[in-house]
Parts: structure tokens; C-alpha cells; sequence
């Protein structure tokens, strides 16, 4: 049995009666009222849609009636208490701190031994045996002892593995920071001060003590350095690194690479040259290279020819090979070893005069506190050394986060940077960054974390200890030419040239400029200038914004240029007005004339026209109202009685005079009704901006145009709101959330105009 009557529904929706709902079933009212819920609510449903279908268009709301229907939250004062709430130290605030400053102590517990211990091993390997000639290269290239170089390559690394995020990159030391830190030694420390006078005849340059206050000054520029990245990584700076555009830190590293190059001709030609520094300096020692091509070491020549040919082979075979090589072939370290007891066996330097690199002490140093002295002489040149290497060091870790799916961690990158700078440069190191080369060796041969870092750092280890010594023969033309051959990559960065003409001429600019200040001017002066000119790009791109007339593309409610698309019309009587660029003190005054521009009419013009026909007009009332007061005494002097004439005098004095309009003035009047300002683009504005706008809002008033803002965010609205925009002729009745809102309500107010003008008469 079936029930036949309607069940009975309560206003909330809640079933009443039911009458014998499946009665054989023995169900009750609570499980039917489960059935009968679902027809209650489709009907619900049902008569909802009727009543929407008969509603009319959507009410168009401007920002100040969304203020009230979406009850708009007060923003939040910040308060003393508050921040004192928010600093206040618990357990797990603390543990977090700890953590975040020692990322270690968070995967370390959860390292999968199984699974990555023995890739991170052969990865430490393979980059400890990159680590040794690089290291002995770079310390060349910064003008300083092997060993430094050495130092270099390990306390940093150790140290990076408790304070760095990423898992890939591969810290130590790098050519461009150890060519900006060379010629810092070349400016302060040139070799001329420390010649001495050998029998009173032969003047030689005393090297021991050069490169003792060379260590001195170096560990004191790494150990500034390190301060200015802890600090910039505390206060939270690390966005600082995005004033260097992609563009300008490629343009910078190839002009850099140019400088290394340069820098080691003499050791591959085997010519003295002098230590130049400041702007053309690397002009004027190619000139002296040039100079004395004829003097060259035919020896030295040869021997960085064959080394350069041989690590330039077997590099592009490991690049062909890689997916079938287990490891790349270290032929770095292959050609020391192999040009090391070479020159042991011939005896190079004595019979061909080839430079070889010296004595290399084995062991470590104790900690030396650095020289304050020269801080006050370095410290431009630190904090550009720290931008730099922190700009590279972060680029490389979000490559290799972004491959692996891990994140790293920008702030905590500066400070673990800065905190290896700091202390190694209390062991003579010099400041380093990530090497690309490194990092690429890391990743391919099966590393996972900076486990292969440390296994890295005490292969070198081991080398200071023990093997360090046994490079004491090793020609410095044969760092020459790995120092060289490792600056393809970068090199490769020359192709950006055609990428950029095609993609983006602007930041071509900006590449073309960076690379030939950094030429002309040197490393430190050619940073400076090349970050000024970028950062003239966007004021010049911000001032110089694309302003275009905005129509709406037909059945839609989207708005376009019209000057680009085709079936986007404007609004009959409505000019919408956008700017590509926010609005501030620099170029608002050009988005003022722009808008006036585009609107068709000399605004300002028309301004003084209606002014100087008030004035006349208020000239001719006054002399109608002098006439009509001589006449009013002289009837009151004839002892005439109030006629007509008086009385209608006193109708017209007592009424008020209609305002001027520009119809009744005889002046042209614009073809539109309503400016339609889109702020969608606009992120915050200053006082100038406002001002402007206030100026906007009143001229186009006075030419009997309203104005309106539309898409203005939130928080430019209360930017407005603090800077006192609103007043009574200026309310948020003004704002619309949308363009098309705008259009809406201003269509409906020309509309509505007639009417009331019909019910006024």
C-alpha cells in the first residue's frame, strides 16, 4: 500500500504527517521523513528558482553600499601588546627557531640511509675531486696563495651542511667573486709595495709578505662580507637579491668572465704585466699583454695549449657520455697530477722558466681574528661581493628545489651563506658562493643531501693534511687553462643576446648595459651602475604605461582596448580610461594629461572658457542689479508707491539665480557624460597621486562630467581613505567593484535624468 495524500511539511522544513507511508513496512515517521525531506527540498528548490526567474536585473552596488551589505571589517591596529604577544617565547616557538636556523636537525633524524647514503658518497667524491683544482685555480685567480684557495674549499662546505637549505648546490669557491675579490688585492695590495732591493742592485717583489697582507685583507673582506649576509638573512632582506633581474646577473657574470679570462693571459703566456685597478683597467693590461706578446714563454704557452685541448675533450665527452659515464671523468684533477710529475721529473721551472705555484703548507691554521682597519676601506666592495654570491647561490638552489620538489628557504640561504663567509674567513678563506659546475656534478652523480658535502670536505681534508704538499711543482699555467675552460658556460650566456631581441628589448638593454659598465668600469662600479640602470628601466617603464580607451567586446561584460580589438565598442556618452601602471608621484601627472587626452577635449581649455563667461556674466548681473537700484531710488525719490516694477525686483532678489551650465554660457558641451576611471591595475597611491585625482574628480565637474572608479582594490581604497580623498563632493558612491558595474549605473542615471527633469517641470 502506496499513501495517496501529500505529506505535510512544517515552515522549517521538518515533515508533520505522513499518512500510511509504507505501512506493511512498518516504517515509522522518523525514517519516512528522510524520503519526504528530499521532496520537500526539490520543492524548496523548485519554487526558489520561480522566484529568482521573476526577480529582476542584479542591483548594482557602488563601493560604499558594498561597504554595508558585505559588512566590511575594521583594519587591525597594531598595538604594543600585540607584538609582545606575537614575540612571545613558548616551547614550540622555540623549537620551531631551532629548526629553522639548524635545517639539519629536521631531515638529518629522517635521512633514508638506505637509499641515498651510497649516492651521496660517490657525489662527494666526484665534487672533493673537483673541489682540489678549482680551489687551487680560484685562489690564483683572487690573487692569493694555493692553499687559501684550499681553506676554502673546506670549511665552508663543512659548514654549509648544518645552516643550508638546499640539497644540491655545491658551495665554495667561485671565479666571479674570486676575480672581484682579485681585483680589490690588486687595488689595495699591488705588488709595487712590497718590492725590496736584492745586493743593492736587483729589485724583486718580496712574495711572502704580499701574500701574508693580501690573507689579511681577504679574511677581512670575507668575514665583512658574512656579516652583511647574516644580518640581511636575520632582517628578513633575502627579496633583496630581485634589484638583480635575470638579465642583469647574466650580463654581469659573462662581463666578469671576461675579466677572469683577461686575468690569466699572463700566466698562459708566461708574462709579468702590472696590477691595474679602476675603471679600464682590463683595457689597459690587455695593452700591456699585447705589449709583450714577443717576450712570451714558449714553454708556458705550449703547456696551457695541450692542457686547455685535453680538459676541453674530455669535458665534451662526459657532457655526450653522461647518461652511460657512473661518475664524469675527473680530468681536472687528471691533468694536475699528471702535469705535476711531469714538472717534477723534467724540472720545468728551472730549465723553461715555467711558474710553477709553490709551497703549499700542510695543515691547518688557527683562527685569526680579521683587521678592522681596512673594514671602512672594503665595505662597498663586501656588500657587493655579498649580493652577488648570494644572488648566484640562491638561483641555483631554486633550480634544483624546483626539479626535486623540496623548498629552499631564501632568508635561511642568506644566513647560512653568510654564516660560512663569516667563520672561514676567521681560516683565511675567501668568500665564496655556489659553482654551477659543482652543483651540476652533485646532482647527476647521485647525491640527495649535503651529505655529499661533508664527504666532499674531508676528501679536501685529507689533501690539506697530507697530499697538499706534493702540488708544490704544479705549473700555474695549467690553473690557467682549467680556469679558462670552465668559463664556457658562461660564455655560453652570449646567446641570450638573439633570446632577448626576440622576447624582450628592455631587458636586452639592460643585459648590453651591465656587460660593458662591468667591462669598462670594473666589478665593483660596473654592479653599482648596472643596478642603477635597471632600476631606471621600471620608473621609465612606470612613468611611460600604455593608456588606452576600454569598449566592451558585444554580449559580454568584458572590457578591451579599442584600439586593438576590433569588436570592442565604447559606451555611447561614457569614456572608460585605463592605465597599464600603478599610480604614484612619478608619472601621475602624465596619466592627468593622458586621460585629458584621450577624452577628446582640451579639458583645461574649456575651463577657461566657462571661467571668463561666469566672469562676464557676473559683470553684466552686476550692472543689471546697479540699473535696478538707480531705478528703485529714483521712483522712491518721486514719492511714487511700490509698483510693479518694485515688486517684481523683489521676486527676482529673492529667488536663487540658476547655476551656470555650459549650454546657457554658449560653450560647446562634451560629447560624453561620465569619465570611467579602471584602477585594476593601480597598487597603491601616494599623497601626490591623490591630490591629482582630486584635481581629476574636479575638472571634469566643472566641465559637468562625473567621474568614477572602478576595480579599485581594497587596499588603495583605504590608502584613499587615510589620505582624506572623500569629501561631500567625493564619496564612495563613486567606487564600483567593476568596470561593468560602473557602466551600469551611469547608463541608468542618464536615463533617469529625463524623467526627473520632466517631474521638476
Amino acid at each position: 500500500m502506496v499513501a495517496t495524500e501529500e505529506c505535510r511539511f512544517g515552515s522549517a522544513g521538518e515533515l508533520q504527517s505522513c499518512p500510511a507511508a509504507f505501512p506493511e513496512a512498518g516504517l515509522g515517521l522518523s525514517l519516512v521523513s528522510l524520503y519526504c525531506a528530499g521532496m520537500w527540498e526539490g520543492q524548496a528548490a523548485m519554487a526558489a528558482e520561480t522566484v529568482l526567474s521573476h526577480r529582476g536585473p542584479p542591483e548594482v552596488l557602488s563601493e560604499a553600499d558594498l561597504e554595508e551589505v558585505a559588512q566590511r571589517k575594521p583594519r587591525p591596529e597594531l598595538s604594543l601588546r600585540g607584538c609582545l604577544h606575537k614575540a612571545r617565547c613558548s616551547t614550540s616557538a622555540a623549537k620551531s627557531l631551532l629548526f629553522r636556523f639548524l635545517p639539519f636537525l629536521r631531515w638529518l633524524p629522517r635521512y633514508p640511509v638506505k637509499d641515498w647514503l651510497l649516492g651521496d658518497i660517490a657525489s662527494g667524491f666526484s665534487v672533493g675531486i673537483m673541489h682540489l683544482p678549482q680551489g687551487l685555480a680560484y685562489a690564483l685567480l683572487a690573487g692569493l696563495p694555493p692553499v687559501t684557495g684550499l681553506y676554502s674549499s673546506f670549511y665552508p662546505v663543512f659548514l654549509y651542511f648544518f645552516f643550508g637549505t638546499s640539497r644540491h648546490n655545491s658551495v665554495g669557491p667561485f671565479a666571479v667573486i674570486s676575480v672581484m675579490i682579485g681585483s680589490l688585492t690588486d687595488s689595495l695590495l699591488p705588488s709595487e709595495n712590497f718590492m725590496e732591493s736584492v745586493n743593492g742592485s736587483n729589485v724583486t717583489i718580496n712574495e711572502a709578505q704580499r701574500d701574508a697582507a693580501r690573507v689579511e685583507l681577504v679574511a677581512t673582506i670575507t668575514v665583512l662580507t658574512g656579516i652583511f649576509q647574516v644580518a640581511l638573512g636575520l632582517l628578513q632582506f633575502g627579496f633583496v637579491v630581485t634589484y638583480l633581474s635575470d638579465p642583469l646577473v647574466r650580463g654581469y657574470t659573462t662581463a666578469a668572465s671576461v675579466h677572469v679570462l683577461v686575468s690569466q693571459l699572463k700566466n698562459v703566456f708566461g708574462v709579468s704585466v702590472g696590477e691595474y685597478s679602476g675603471p679600464l683597467s682590463m683595457f689597459m693590461t690587455i695593452i700591456e699583454i699585447c705589449k709583450k706578446l714577443p717576450e712570451t714563454n714558449v714553454g708556458t704557452l705550449v703547456t696551457a695549449i695541450i692542457a686547455m685541448v685535453a680538459i676541453f675533450i674530455v669535458k665534451e665527452l662526459n657532457h655526450k657520455f653522461a647518461a652511460k659515464l657512473p661518475m664524469p671523468i675527473p680530468i681536472e684533477l687528471i691533468t694536475i697530477i699528471i702535469s705535476t710529475g711531469i714538472s717534477y721529473g723534467v724540472n720545468l721551472k728551472d730549465k723553461f722558466g715555467i711558474s710553477v705555484v709553490g709551497n703549499i703548507p700542510s695543515g691547518l691554521k688557527p683562527p685569526v681574528a680579521p683587521n678592522v682597519s681596512y673594514f671602512g676601506q672594503v665595505v662597498g666592495n663586501a656588500f657587493a661581493i655579498a649580493v652577488v654570491g648570494y644572488a648566484i647561490c640562491i638561483s641555483l638552489g631554486k633550480i634544483f628545489a624546483l626539479k626535486h620538489g623540496y623548498k629552499v628557504d631564501s632568508n635561511q640561504e642568506l644566513i647560512a651563506l653568510g654564516l660560512c663567509n663569516f667563520l672561514g674567513g676567521f681560516f683565511q678563506c675567501f668568500a665564496i658562493s655556489c659553482s654551477m659546475s659543482r652543483s651540476l656534478v652533485q646532482e647527476s652523480t647521485g647525491g640527495n643531501s649535503q651529505v655529499a658535502g661533508v664527504i666532499a670536505s674531508l676528501v679536501i681534508l685529507v689533501t690539506i693534511l697530507k697530499i697538499g704538499e706534493l702540488f708544490r711543482d704544479l705549473p700555474k699555467a695549467i690553473l690557467a687553462a682549467i680556469i679558462i675552460i670552465n668559463l664556457k658556460g658562461m660564455f655560453k650566456q652570449f646567446t641570450d643576446l638573439r633570446t632577448l631581441w626576440k622576447s624582450n628589448r628592455v631587458d636586452l638593454m639592460v643585459w648590453i648595459v651591465t656587460f660593458v659598465a662591468t667591462l669598462l668600469l670594473n666589478l665593483d662600479i660596473g654592479l653599482g651602475a648596472s643596478v642603477a640602470f635597471s632600476l631606471l628601466t621600471v620608473i621609465f617603464r612606470t612613468q611611460l604605461p600604455h593608456y588606452s580607451i576600454l569598449g566592451r567586446i558585444s554580449n559580454t561584460e568584458v572590457y578591451r582596448d579599442v584600439a586593438e580589438y576590433q569588436m570592442a565598442q565604447e559606451i555611447p556618452g561614457v569614456k572608460i580610461f585605463r592605465s597599464s601602471s600603478t599610480l604614484y608621484f612619478a608619472n601621475v601627472e602624465l596619466y592627468a594629461d593622458a586621460l585629458k587626452k584621450k577624452s577628446g577635449i582640451n579639458v583645461d581649455r574649456l575651463i577657461e572658457k566657462k571661467k571668463k563667461a561666469i566672469k562676464k556674466l557676473k559683470k553684466q548681473q552686476k550692472k543689471v542689479e546697479k540699473e535696478r537700484a538707480k531705478r528703485k531710488k529714483d521712483m522712491e525719490d518721486g514719492h511714487n508707491g511700490p509698483g510693479i516694477a518694485v515688486i517684481e525686483l523683489s521676486k527676482v532678489e529673492g529667488s536663487t539665480p540658476p547655476k551656470p551650465t555650459l549650454r546657457s554660457l554658449g560653450l560647446p558641451q562634451p560629447s560624453f557624460h561620465a569619465v570611467i576611471l579602471d584602477f585594476s591595475s593601480v597598487s597603491f597611491v601616494d599623497t601626490v597621486s591623490i591630490k591629482i585625482l582630486k584635481n581629476i574628480f574636479k575638472d571634469f565637474n566643472e566641465i559637468e562630467v562625473d567621474v568614477y572608479i572602478a576595480s579599485c582594490p581594497v587596499l588603495v581604497l583605504a590608502q584613499l581613505e587615510r589620505g582624506n580623498f572623500f569629501s561631500s563632493d567625493i564619496t564612495k558612491h563613486s567606487f564600483f567593484p567593476s568596470v561593468n558595474d560602473a557602466v551600469l549605473h551611469t547608463t541608468s542615471q542618464r536615463r533617469q535624468a529625463p524623467v526627473d527633469l520632466s517631474t521638476r517641470m
